[in-house]
């Protein structure tokens, strides 16, 4: 019996709409947005999310909602299955992920581990 995998990625509608307002905004031709996880915090890892203006070698590309958005290859073990959301109210603003690879985080919610 042949499993199924998870998708790389997927968005929420908050986040395709976020994404669409970013490209609409910038003042260089971008083709999506380009996601990556770095080391960084206390747990140490973080995400990153920066314009793509071009595919890079080995990338993955996601498709969803009518966004592109370009996986770092460095990246898709820690990204599998995950959810991209936009957040916008009192407390915070910006893009979140919901990860089921994700063991903890750090108290401030700025880095994780897997």
């Amino acid at each position: 019996m042949a499993t199924t995998m998870p998708p790389m990625l997927t968005l929420t509608d908050a986040a395709a709409e976020r994404v669409k307002e970013l490209i609409a905004k910038s003042e260089k031709p971008v083709l999506g947005l380009r996601i990556g996880v770095k080391s960084r915090g206390c747990s140490g890892l973080s995400y990153s999310v920066e314009y793509a203006e071009e595919q890079k070698k080995f990338e993955d590309v996601v498709e969803d909602k009518g966004v592109k958005l370009f996986i770092d290859p460095t990246a898709v073990m820690f990204l599998i299955g995950s959810e991209m959301d936009y957040v916008d109210d009192k407390f915070q603003s910006g893009f979140t992920f919901t990860n089921p690879n994700e063991k903890g985080r750090c108290g401030c919610g700025e880095s994780f581990h897997v």
